[in-house]
């Protein structure tokens, strides 16, 4: 357990009176205390007296201790109070109230992030998740989002607490350092929760990294967990969405994996059964046969919906010489792509090719 954790309690109670506090180890040692001047004395007997007394408040040279007991009734810290007064007894009592829930928070807090990391990498078996969920109070039904926030470029090991800093319910929401460019987000939401709501949280961390880090990030967003055995799923999900982002949605930095679309069925495809299907398609020439103004002409018509007015009007050519176009890729590919369905297997196709060049086959 962290002694910072002990130390930012020790410290309020300097305003309560002028006796000194501390915070012993099991060795005895003074590991956290009002006086900085005896942190790091050892005071073995103290502790000796401790585990010898069937009381867990001792008196002893001329201080007032209070044993913090584990589960096993093993001791595991001391909190101390100068004094051997009622008055020392007092404040001692009160110190070990609030120093025992600072201890019992951090370790409640420290092991659900480890037990939701253990689940998302799934590194626990799923009649586990059932009895570690019990045991830390844990609700297993509540609606939970995934976000992966990749860092791009460089990388900062101060993203995991600026990350943190947005969201202030701990016990809730983890934010979960994975490598050295990957953090996991898991924020508990409501059944009103909406796709826009989750990527507006996306969109505020990604705003938050590069005004207080200047770091660039891309965010994958996973389908919302509704019992805690689907976050692993919901995990891998944000990973497949950064994955499959990069490949055909290049200049987006936020891809929510419901929205993947088509992308996603081709990139779970074997790359010998792309190079098939393109062979098929493309009997007469190859798609590389096409120059880069037609593939900018064949782009402009798919984003038109297949409008010829309109992609003529947003490329500044007349339509009749749109049209020439569209009857050229006709005669080097036999697909028109005034037709909806030949249409559809270009955009397939494209997809496909645009796969394959991110795996370096052509």
């Amino acid at each position: 357990m962290a002694n910072s954790v002990f130390q930012s309690v020790i410290v309020q109670l300097k305003d309560i009176t002028d006796r000194t506090f501390g915070v012993l180890d099991t060795e005895g040692f003074v590991v956290s205390c009002t006086d900085s001047s005896l942190i790091g004395e050892r005071w073995e007997d103290a502790v000796l007296k401790l585990n010898s007394s069937a009381d867990y408040l001792v008196t002893f040279g001329q201080k007032t201790f209070r044993g913090i007991v584990n589960n096993a009734n093993f001791l595991e810290y001391a909190v101390f109070c100068t004094g051997d007064d009622e008055q020392a007894k007092t404040f001692c009592k009160m110190a070990y109230i609030s120093l025992n829930d600072a201890k019992v928070f951090y370790e409640e807090k420290h092991d659900r992030g480890t037990f939701i990391k253990n689940i998302i990498m799934d590194n626990i078996l799923p009649g586990d998740i059932y009895v570690r969920a019990k045991e830390l109070h844990f609700s297993t039904e509540a609606p939970r989002a995934v976000f992966l926030v990749r860092q791009v470029g460089h990388t900062d090991v101060a993203t995991v607490e600026v990350l943190a800093s947005k969201f202030p319910d701990r016990l809730q929401d983890f934010v979960l350092s994975i490598n050295e460019t990957d953090i996991a987000v898991v924020k508990q939401i409501n059944k009103r929760t909406t796709s826009e709501d989750l990527l507006r949280m996306a969109r505020s961390m990604e705003d938050l990294l590069r005004n207080e880090l200047h770091i660039k990030s891309v965010i994958g967003i996973g389908t919302v967990a509704e019992h805690l055995r689907e976050l692993a799923d919901a995990y891998k999900e944000a990973q497949t969405a950064i994955d499959v982002g990069k490949v055909f949605d290049t200049e987006k930095t936020i891809i929510n994996y419901e929205n993947l679309g088509i992308g996603r069925l081709i990139y779970q495809l074997p790359t010998t059964l792309c190079e098939i299907f393109l062979g098929e398609i493309f009997k007469k020439n190859s798609i590389d046969s096409l120059d880069q103004e037609t593939l900018f002409t064949i782009n402009k018509f798919f984003e038109n919906n297949l409008n010829v007015s309109e992609t003529s009007r947003k490329l500044f050519v007349h339509r009749n010489t749109l049209v020439y176009r569209l009857e050229k890729i006709k005669k080097l590919t036999g697909l028109d792509l005034r037709e909806f369905d030949h249409a559809i297997v270009f955009k397939v196709a494209l997809m496909v090719r645009k796969y394959l060049s991110s795996r370096e086959i052509r």
